[in-house]
């Protein structure tokens, strides 16, 4: 009797420590979203002290989108220190857009410590910057006022070059 109950709490041990490595519950929601990725994937995510979160729910906002990126791809980002979020944010706008942006440009803009997904957003809308009001005299008293307008347009091609 005492034997069984013992088993009983060692096996109940191992079941909450299962729950506690893995993430099934991520997992699970991979697999819903046809995103292929094995549990054991997740496990050595965990293992390598990365939070697979921060990498499955941006490869399955990917995957939705017709982004062809992997899990190997984004945990390297995420490792180099980058925001992959951020990172396949800018991928899906570029995409949108009609422009041609590869998850290796998009992630060294990023470690270059760039916005890419604000580049990518002026790139395709440009910003319009107003300058205060500018006034001057001359020396026979007129007064001139002047208000300039620069647009400011991203040029991804030259962002990388820099990064």
């Amino acid at each position: 009797m005492i034997i069984q109950i013992i088993i009983l709490c060692v096996i109940a041990l191992l079941i909450v420590g299962f729950f506690v490595i893995v993430p099934v519950g991520l997992w699970i929601s991979a697999v819903a979203a046809n995103v292929k990725v094995g549990i054991f994937n997740l496990v050595g995510m965990k293992l390598r002290r990365v939070m697979p979160r921060k990498i499955i729910f941006p490869l399955i906002k990917a995957t939705k989108a017709g982004i062809n990126v992997t899990a190997n791809q984004l945990e390297a980002h995420y490792l180099a220190g980058g925001n992959v979020d951020g990172v396949v944010n800018a991928l899906i706008a570029a995409e949108r857009a009609g422009m041609d942006l590869s998850f290796e440009k998009a992630s060294a803009i990023d470690l270059a410590g760039r916005n890419v997904f604000e580049a990518v957003t002026m790139s395709v809308t440009p910003k319009v910057i107003e300058t205060p009001l500018i006034s001057a005299v001359a020396k026979d008293g007129i007064e001139l006022m002047v208000k300039a307008r620069v647009t400011v347009r991203t040029n991804l091609e030259r962002l990388i070059g820099g990064a």
